[in-house]
């Protein structure tokens, strides 16, 4: 769209259409059509019409003819939404109105704050869900984006100490037919109409009846405002489907438009699903490509968003062949733009089709979600245990997790580096924290499909006994459990991503997979039990750590006896301070480990950190280990697993020292 002095110019492009109409609507009557305009074909399957009534806030939609078969099924009495729409209202009958915005908004000297890699913490939250029952902020603003950028929230964020807030989808999405029968809602958002358009739902009220232009302007309040104290916005973003689901789904845009351009099929027409949701946006062709591409320049510069997180990233990498490549176009283009330098670029690195798990294979410039590195820590620190008191001794030692925590060299190539790693121990998609050391298996009956959805192996331990109970027992050694597992992704290199609530300990009484609820399940509590505190205040600690010490966030791999500026030298050592052995790391017995990391940042001094992980539930004496100038050497605890709150009590232990340490726990020391 184009709009000038005397009105709009709308091109839409299609490679096997014949014939398009633009039809424009009365501002109060969304089913009343005030003019439908031929589209002239300039050529190259372009069609254009220009009116005057294409103005700001005007409603509507194209239709599309052409010839059937070859995988296309034009229909020319549907009404479309067009591609590139910045607002979309809903008309009568369940279907959409494109809408023209201006789309001016001013930033004043608000600027992207360009958070390093080193120092960045995700904070993945659903723009609803966050602030619904919030109660600082007002009511007026509960589950919208005004209310993300309240000043009750940001003061969160900054209390917290995380850095960048990513945010479940908010491209404006539908729930789908099936959901809506049993009376659910798609509530995290994976099911795109339009890759242009805030969902407007999450809008204050005020906005919604203003129309688009203010929703889109109270969308970008909240970056600006986000912005403003230092915090970045990252998009999880859904380009690999759209809500039009299989052959037979709902037609609201590509499908009737260009079927075949748009979504990978077989010669015959069937589609090739490998997204698991009917359809898969085919990245091969150049439309589909371009309107990925272009998407991304009008919200990293339009709406100043400062990184997006890629849903199954896998399938915009598949070539026509539909085979996954790390060099195809799309990817590096993305990669390589003008327009999102600067721009945090995150894969989900997987999808459901053949070839589909590519967890370490994303090219240069791409951090990418680390599965193994989520499966191997709660294997350490749940289903191991678990295993352990039904068989007297773990199946694994420490070697896996070790190498995990040093930044997964083995799953990303040396000069990508560990923060090519965005590490995770949950997600929205799921068992949250407390949920995973409270469940030995999911409870999704709520969800309509017998329990037969959400992942089946969670890695997940109930501690002796499923869900809430009273046994004081029961609830301390989860809690512990839970700082284990917040304090091993917090003092691990690499980038790590937080799943909101899990620094209060949320709950979602069990169910894994709560896409399909918007209520009090899904929304965070802000009414919290002491123990919710100490836990909040254990993560508070922990960020506070990361940032000051350097040895927590290499940029680089380095081996031992290198010196490369912004990587950490790591030394491994047993339970009795002497270099680990070659046998120690596989033993399943050895589940002990002292790991120094020494940094050498650019500017600055050295900084060195002794991280100690006990990994089994009989307590264990260490001893510390003696360094190359024990003269000069001294340890300074920081931080415990073992304590129900943070102790500010910082011991001092000199090399050689004999340190109690607890039954599964983890202890953090600065070597000064």
């Amino acid at each position: 769209m184009r709009l000038g002095p005397d009105g709009g110019t709308l091109r839409v492009w299609s490679g096997h259409a014949d014939a398009m109409q633009l039809l424009v609507f009365d501002d109060v009557d969304l089913d009343w059509a005030t003019e439908t305009l031929p589209m002239t074909a300039l050529g190259d399957g372009v069609f254009e019409a220009t009116t005057p009534l294409l103005r700001p806030g005007a409603r509507y939609a194209i239709r599309v003819g052409g010839p059937h078969g070859a995988g296309n099924t034009f229909n020319p009495q549907t009404l479309l939404i067009e591609p590139y729409a910045r607002g979309l209202v809903s008309g009568n009958f369940g279907d959409w109105r494109s809408v023209v915005v201006d789309g001016g908004f001013d930033w004043g000297s608000s600027l992207k704050p360009r958070v390093p890699l080193d120092r960045t913490v995700i904070y993945e939250g659903h723009v609803k869900g966050l602030t619904k029952r919030h109660p600082f902020i007002p009511p007026a603003l509960h589950g919208t984006y005004a209310g993300l950028a309240h000043p009750a929230m940001i003061e969160h964020f900054l209390s917290l100490g995380i850095t960048s807030v990513e945010l479940l989808p908010v491209h404006a999405f539908a729930t789908e037919p099936r959901l809506l029968q049993l009376g659910l809602t798609n509530y995290w958002g994976y099911n795109s109409l339009n890759f242009f358009t805030p969902h407007a739902a999450y809008a204050t009220a005020a906005s919604q009846a203003e129309g688009p232009e203010a929703v889109l302007r109270e969308f970008k309040g909240m970056v600006k405002l986000l912005h403003e104290a230092g915090l970045e916005v990252i998009l999880d973003v859904v380009y690999n489907h759209t809500a039009e689901e299989g052959i037979g789904g709902p037609r609201t845009s590509l499908r009737g438009i260009d079927n075949r351009s748009y979504y990978r099929q077989t010669e015959e027409g069937s589609y090739i699903d490998e997204t698991g949701c009917g359809n898969a946006v085919n990245t091969a062709t150049d439309a589909a490509a371009r309107l990925v591409l272009d998407s991304l320049r009008y919200w990293a510069n339009d709406v100043q968003i400062d990184g997006f997180r890629f849903d199954l990233a896998v399938t915009l990498g598949r070539d026509a062949h539909h085979s996954f490549t790390p060099d195809h176009p799309l990817l590096q283009a993305i990669r390589d733009d003008e327009a999102l330098a600067d721009t945090k670029l995150i894969a989900e690195p997987w999808d459901v089709g053949m070839g589909g798990w590519q967890t370490g294979n994303f090219g240069d410039g791409w951090h990418e979600w680390n599965d193994r590195y989520r499966d191997r820590v709660r294997n350490f620190w749940l289903s191991d245990i678990d295993y352990a008191r039904r068989a007297d001794n773990a199946p694994a030692g420490i070697g896996g997790f070790a190498t995990r925590l040093a930044g997964s060299s083995n799953t990303f190539a040396a000069e990508r580096g560990p923060l090519a790693s965005v590490n995770f121990v949950t997600a929205h998609d799921g068992f949250t924290l407390r949920d995973l050391v409270s469940y030995d298996v999911k409870h999704n009956l709520g969800n309509g499909e017998q329990n037969r959805d959400g992942a089946d192996t969670n890695r997940s331990f109930n501690h002796g006994a499923e869900g809430s109970t009273n046994d004081e027992r029961v609830l301390a050694t989860r809690r512990k459990a839970m700082r284990n597992l917040m304090g091993t992704l917090l003092t691990s290199a690499g980038i790590p991503m937080i799943t909101a609530g899990d620094e209060m300990g949320r709950t979602q009484r069990g169910n894994n997979n709560a896409y399909c609820h918007d209520s009090a399940l899904t929304w965070l509590s802000w009414n919290l039990a002491p123990w919710q505190r100490d836990l909040f205040a254990h993560t508070q600690r922990l960020l506070q750590l990361r940032r000051d010490n350097p040895a927590l966030r290499p940029k680089r791999f380095a081996r031992l006896g290198e010196r490369i500026p912004s990587a950490s030298v790591m030394q491994w050592f047993d339970e009795r301070g002497e270099t680990m052995s070659s046998e120690g790391w596989n033993d399943p017995a050895h589940r002990t480990l002292q790991y120094l990391a020494t940094s050498t940042p650019e500017h600055e001094e050295p900084n060195r950190v002794l991280l100690v992980v006990h990994g089994t539930e009989q307590p264990i004496d260490i001893v510390l280990p003696v360094l190359d100038e024990p003269e000069r050497a001294t340890f300074v605890s920081l931080w415990s697993s073992a304590d129900e709150s943070p102790s500010d009590h910082a011991e001092r232990f000199a090399p050689g020292e004999i340190v109690p340490i607890a039954g599964t726990s983890m202890r953090l020391f600065r070597v000064e």
